[in-house]
């Protein structure tokens, strides 16, 4: 007996998701028709608790990891970054301005204000840890100005930021964490170009349609509808459109998007000794990423369940895929037999997760309930039920989805003496030197690439064709990749696809 895959939704969960798995055919779950394990994906906008984790069945998926709070959370990840770049140099962590967390690094931060007022005119930008969407955000020049009554962050505010026709913007770029042991990282190729409606001025701080780039702040600016040179309406692109642009202006991409790349994966690597191996769980992150005048980026946060609300036609195109890409890289089978799930139930009372694989203080103790006794003896007597796998077809569902999600994962070479030179390294097996030196003995890496060069005139490393093949993936549990490589060679090599692949034609609707 067969039926439909399940899903789960919160009640605030996004609504694009349920429309993307109810037109694959998915039933979405009823829990007065439905027994309390008898679904496949839950989904929600919010934390799932710690006995969620531990209940979970073989069959089941959660759309987060645990204790990714490390880096989604503005004062966690400036306090992690700062651990970071003490322990393996600046030079390395050099992506994010170094943040004050107040009131706890008030005399640090005065000390910073007090050295910068000698030099240049010094901008600094101040957010509360734990709100979004913009909010309580504020541009400031004059200690005097700082106000706050709740924990905040200052940074220095990135005063020369790339514009487009005078117009600030930023970039969402969409990251799914399949898992942290080993790390296995993918970036979506499509994303989102986020625009202010004003044009940039530093001589209005306080006029926040033209400093910030929050959708949910510019739909209410008065320019929001009209017709922006270059931008048009509205304030987003899609990441296909920005890159035209590039193209259009003869400006080399690839340099840039390898540089994102190493942005995502030494944000997450911040964290990864700290968060418990579940395997049953997939994370969908938005890194906010700003381009400089010298096209450089820099991370601005990392976004816990980024927004999917379908505001424009930018983003009904990039979100609607994304969501269905997500889905295909979960390697759902078409059905779920209801009779093996029961059967499952009773050979797969232990959680799904793993505490070998992560800190003891990280993982909770592991115990069997008594509503968990109960239900196992009750289902004892269902017969074994014989199950066959198709990796070739779970190989074929990896290759399409690798036409629009680039699995990215550099070892990182962390001699401090070295960090700031050029570091390319093509290989399967990591030696001691590299992110063994912050995953332990347990990792493993795929598809590597480091280039901390960031010389323009060598640019031209980053176009030679000689180098460029599209990676592929072996095995079906998605756990590794082909090693590529010859670590001799003297160029870096660079993967054929990803966010720095150039398409020969794109769609007209770009153009």
């Amino acid at each position: 007996m067969e039926a439909s895959l399940v899903f789960r939704l919160h009640e605030r969960g996004p609504e694009v998701v349920r429309e993307v798995l109810l037109e694959r055919g998915w039933e979405e779950y009823d829990e007065e028709e439905r027994e309390e394990d008898d679904w496949n994906l839950y989904w929600r906008g919010s934390a799932f608790r710690n006995s969620e984790y531990l209940n979970l069945m073989p069959w089941q998926r959660l759309n987060h990891h645990p204790k990714t709070v490390g880096i989604t959370r503005k004062d966690c990840l400036a306090r992690n970054l700062r651990r970071m770049r003490t322990t393996f140099g600046s030079s390395l962590y050099d992506f994010s301005p170094t943040a004050f967390i107040l009131p706890n690094d008030y005399t640090r931060f005065l000390s910073e204000y007090n050295k910068m007022t000698r030099g240049p005119l010094a901008y600094w930008i101040c957010k509360p840890v734990d709100l979004s969407r913009g909010r309580g955000i504020f541009i400031f020049e004059d200690m005097r100005e700082l106000v706050y009554d709740c924990p905040v962050i200052v940074q220095r505010y990135i005063s020369n930021p790339l514009l487009i026709s005078g117009y600030k913007f930023d970039l969402r770029i969409y990251v799914c964490v399949k898992s942290f042991h080993p790390l296995t990282v993918y970036i979506h190729q499509e994303g989102l170009v986020r625009f202010a409606t004003e044009k940039y001025n530093l001589s209005s701080l306080h006029n926040l349609y033209a400093h910030l780039t929050n959708t949910s702040i510019n739909k209410f600016s008065p320019f929001y509808k009209s017709e922006k040179e270059r931008v048009g309406r509205g304030c987003k692109w899609t990441m296909s459109k920005f890159r035209h642009f590039l193209q259009s202006q003869d400006i080399n991409e690839l340099l840039l998007w390898q540089r994102i790349n190493n942005i995502v994966t030494l944000t997450l690597l911040t964290i990864a000794p700290t968060v418990p191996s579940c395997p049953n769980c997939v994370e969908l992150l938005g890194f906010d990423i700003l381009i400089d005048a010298e096209f450089k980026p820099w991370l601005l946060e990392v976004n816990y369940s980024p927004a999917l609300t379908l505001d424009c036609q930018a983003d009904i195109m990039v979100k609607r895929g994304l969501i269905g890409d997500l889905i295909d890289l979960m390697n759902y089978k078409l059905t779920d037999s209801l009779r093996e799930r029961a059967f499952q139930r009773q050979g797969y009372n232990k959680p799904c997760i793993h505490a070998q694989h992560a800190s003891p203080v990280s993982i909770p103790v592991l115990k069997e309930t008594k509503y968990q006794k109960r239900r196992n003896q009750s289902l004892q007597t269902l017969p074994k039920i014989k199950t066959h796998h198709h990796p070739e077809k779970i190989n074929q569902r990896q290759h399409a989805f690798a036409a629009v999600y680039q699995r990215h994962l550099p070892p990182v070479h962390l001699n401090k003496k070295y960090a700031s030179k050029v570091v390319a390294v093509n290989k399967s097996d990591t030696d001691d030197m590299t992110s063994n030196l912050i995953l332990g003995p347990q990792s493993r890496t795929d598809v590597s690439v480091v280039n901390r060069q960031t010389w323009p005139d060598r640019a031209p490393w980053l176009t030679d064709n000689r180098s460029l093949r599209v990676s592929e993936v072996t095995n079906y549990d998605d756990t590794e990749t082909e090693a590529e490589a010859d670590v001799s060679s003297s160029l870096p090599k660079i993967p054929h696809r990803g966010l720095g692949f150039r398409r020969e034609k794109l769609l007209d609707i770009y153009r």
